[in-house]
C-alpha cells in the first residue's frame, strides 16, 4: 500500500515549524530530511523514524516500515517540541 499525498501533507504542517524539512517520495512512499540527512518517512501512512540509541528514552513503538526493513520508531505525538526534538535526535550523525 503507498501513502498518501493528505499524511504527506498533514506531517509536513506538524513540522513546519522545523526549517530544513525536505521530502522525497520513492515507490510510492515519502522519505524525510532533515538538512539534507535522512531521518524518518511515512510508509502506509505512518510516520516512522530511524532508531537510534538517543531515543529510547521516548518510549516509541518499534514497526517495520516495509518487509525486509530494519524495525524503525512511530511518532504518534502532536506535540511540536516532542517532534522536533525527535528529528534532532534522529538526524544526528553518529
Amino acid at each position: 500500500m503507498s501513502s498518501s499525498k493528505e499524511y504527506l501533507e498533514y506531517v509536513l504542517e506538524l513540522l513546519s515549524d522545523i526549517e530544513g524539512i525536505t521530502y522525497r517520495q520513492m515507490m510510492g512512499e515519502y522519505l524525510l530530511y532533515y538538512n539534507g540527512t535522512l531521518f524518518g518517512g511515512i510508509y502506509d501512512d505512518r510516520f516512522l523514524i530511524k532508531k537510534n540509541s538517543s531515543l529510547d528514552e521516548y518510549g516509541l513503538s518499534e514497526e517495520i516500515p516495509y518487509e525486509g526493513a530494519k524495525p524503525m520508531y512511530l511518532v504518534d505525538t502532536e506535540e511540536k517540541d516532542v517532534l522536533r526534538e525527535l528529528i534532532f535526535r534522529a538526524a544526528k550523525k553518529k
